[in-house]
């Protein structure tokens, strides 16, 4: 569709002809111009039918021509940070005809991806890590004797990453020929904070400064006589109040050239200023200004919410949604911590960068003295919340659970070795859908549940959310909360909330032929598959482990037993690991071993993109592979067997003893 609701039947007649950036070379600069407008009407009408990051992306269509018309891509390296902003690279380097694919299974990612063009010199999905990567390039291009270039893409909300300080801090020591274009649209996900934001907002361009400038020289010029000569000295300084007035001082001090800022809308501005860094020797970084969502109105009034964006009518803007749906799990979290946090003043809210995308925007408003965001620097947020709590609050941590990752050792250093009480709120714990495997959350429980002193749960529906979080608050020590992407079951959400005893499961649906115990969303496929057995003859017990540590140990040795030594786990997590492996472990400490026992789960390769049903299905995880399972171990195709785990565990003899 295009912005007036009609069908698009193919693409515009300049970008229908462009397979290699090569082609753009032979562009006149009204040819370059008319593209742009073509690749927007592309973004466009794809994203309100696929979702994606839309306004990103229109902010640097003719960023991205000028790239593509200076540099000699794939040979010079084009470095994306994040990906966010990667769709007009894609729609020029040959995969026009497969982009109305992207995000969907089977077709091209949103992110750049090494595997699908020799145009993706590095995989991205994590914010702050293009210049590394670049400076690792540049480096081993030296070291070879090329003379070929290396461009990093990074966008000004990316530089709060203490990574991208790291890598600036190094390339200015190795003095290597890099070429950094900071694309600075004062956004990331939502709008940036932090003084280094305020500090590259200091712009010579900004409309007070002009107008300063202008009534200076005003000013000036009605001096008789003296006035002209103290216009000229001026005019001969303003390299010095540039330096002042930008962020020129802090690059410089890096041992950076420092180009800009300038307009990153102007490809006649871009080309004359990307030809100048090529031709430098030595670190340059490009300051160029971009405006988020441009050409499209709705997403230039609220980049935010064209972001990272559903589907949704182009003539309007509006995002589709069916009629009533019942809440999402990040809302139904974010309306929990305000009703808290009302009661409790010790509750403090901390997130990178991700206020409306944790749903602590509500939060935000109510308590904007208690609600602190980091930028994107998952480590700083996780070592900060360790020093509220070691000073008697409650921080919750909201954050993503592949983002998450990133703060690994700030969890085990400075949180629970220390035994503070920060809570994590996990959001897109599991399979997250078309954003792909830089953004599935399949190994939160994997790495979290061996850190001692660490409690780790996991809510089957929206109302056992809300009773964790509360459970977490209460605790006392670290704990983890992790929930999933998207809309919950539609369960009436009791009030008060209460909260839950700390290791303790529950049976959902008793039986005596096997087992299946699961956890968070999985929980809603066993009882499915378990009603469905029941038509085979098939009586399943369902247990809700709602901890993954620590587990209800004599709730699942009980249903384990009375199911025969049938046992079937699920979840959505690294079947490595994860909750499947700590239920074996137990049963191990216990001296008791399962006749036999699967465990469904994430297996050990990375997930690609693809809607949450379609993904779920192709990796055996939803209740028809859950009944698959349960006939096959009630019929005597056994999983892991009595025999088959003493072997392996080298204790044949002593396990055998046990039956």
């Amino acid at each position: 569709m295009d912005t007036n609701g009609k069908a698009l039947t193919s693409a515009g007649r300049l970008l229908a002809g462009i397979d290699s950036p090569e082609q753009l070379k032979t562009l006149s600069l009204e040819e370059l111009y008319r593209l742009a407008a073509e690749i927007r009407r592309v973004l466009i009408d794809t994203v309100a039918q696929n979702g994606g990051h839309l306004a990103p992306n229109l902010g640097v269509v003719e960023l991205t021509l000028a790239l593509h018309f200076v540099f000699q891509a794939p040979h010079d390296r084009i470095v994306w940070d994040v990906g966010h902003q990667c769709y007009t690279h894609k729609l020029i380097t040959g995969r026009r005809d497969r982009f109305h694919t992207i995000r969907q299974y089977g077709g091209i990612s949103g992110f750049p991806k090494r595997e699908e063009s020799r145009f993706d010199p590095f995989g991205a999905g994590h914010a702050s890590t293009s210049i590394s990567a670049a400076l690792g390039m540049a480096t081993a291009k030296a070291l070879k004797g090329c003379a070929n270039r290396v461009v990093a893409v990074i966008g000004d909300g990316s530089m709060t990453g203490g990574m991208a300080f790291e890598a600036l801090n190094h390339a200015g020591d190795l003095g290597r020929n890099l070429i950094v274009v900071l694309n600075d649209n004062e956004m990331s996900i939502s709008p940036n904070v932090g003084a280094f934001s305020s500090f590259l907002s200091r712009k010579l361009s900004s409309r007070t400064l002009v107008s300063l400038k202008k009534e200076v020289e005003g000013t000036l010029n009605a001096i008789p006589g003296l006035g002209p000569n103290l216009l000229q000295i001026l005019r001969r300084s303003e390299d010095s109040i540039r330096v002042f007035f930008t962020p020129s001082m802090l690059f410089r001090a890096l041992k950076f050239h420092y180009i800009g800022p300038i307009n990153g809308h102007r490809l006649e501005r871009l080309i004359e200023t990307f030809e100048t860094a090529r031709s430098l020797t030595g670190p340059v970084l490009v300051h160029v200004g971009t405006q988020k969502g441009r050409g499209y109105e709705p997403a230039e009034r609220d980049p935010s919410v064209f972001h990272g964006v559903g589907c949704f009518d182009v003539k309007t803007g509006k995002v589709r949604k069916d009629s009533g749906p019942p809440p999402s799990y990040t809302s139904v979290f974010g309306r929990s911590l305000v009703e808290l946090a009302e009661k409790d003043p010790r509750i403090v809210a901390v997130t990178a960068a991700m206020r409306q995308g944790t749903g602590l925007d509500l939060f935000a408003e109510r308590f904007p003295q208690r609600f602190f965001d980091v930028g994107i620097a998952e480590q700083h947020a996780v070592t900060f919340a360790a020093g509220l709590a070691a000073e008697g609050y409650r921080p919750v941590v909201a954050v993503y659970s592949t983002f998450l990752q990133r703060a690994y050792d700030q969890i085990v250093h400075d949180v629970c070795l220390q035994n503070l009480p920060v809570i994590f709120a996990i959001d897109r714990g599991g399979i997250v859908g078309e954003d792909g495997p830089t953004h599935h959350g399949v190994f939160d429980l994997s790495y979290l549940r061996h850190i001692p002193n660490m409690t780790v749960m996991a809510p089957r529906d929206e109302n056992e959310l809300r009773r964790m979080l509360k459970t977490a608050v209460e605790h006392g020590g670290p704990a983890a909360v992790r929930y999933p992407r998207g809309t919950g079951l539609g369960v009436d959400l009791a009030t008060p909330v209460e909260a839950l005893p700390v290791g303790k499961g529950e049976i959902l649906r008793e039986g005596d032929h096997v087992l299946l115990a699961a956890v968070g969303v999985a929980v809603h496929e066993a009882m499915k598959a378990a009603q469905t057995l029941e038509e085979d003859g098939i009586q399943a017990a369902v247990v809700n482990a709602r901890f993954i540590k620590p587990l209800d140990r004599d709730l699942l040795l009980h249903w384990a037993k009375h199911c025969r030594g049938r046992v079937i786990t699920v979840e959505e997590n690294a079947v490595q690991g994860g909750f499947g492996s700590a239920v074996l472990e137990m049963f191990a400490d216990a001296g008791w071993f399962p006749r036999s026992m699967v465990r469904l789960g994430i297996p050990d390769r990375f997930v690609p993109h693809g809607a949450q049903a379609v993904l779920r299905r192709e990796l055996e995880i939803d209740a028809e592979a859950v009944r698959s399972a349960a006939l096959r171990l009630c019929r005597g195709e056994h999983g892991i067997s009595a025999k088959s785990f003493c072997k392996d565990s080298q204790a044949t003899s002593m396990a055998l003893g046990c039956f």
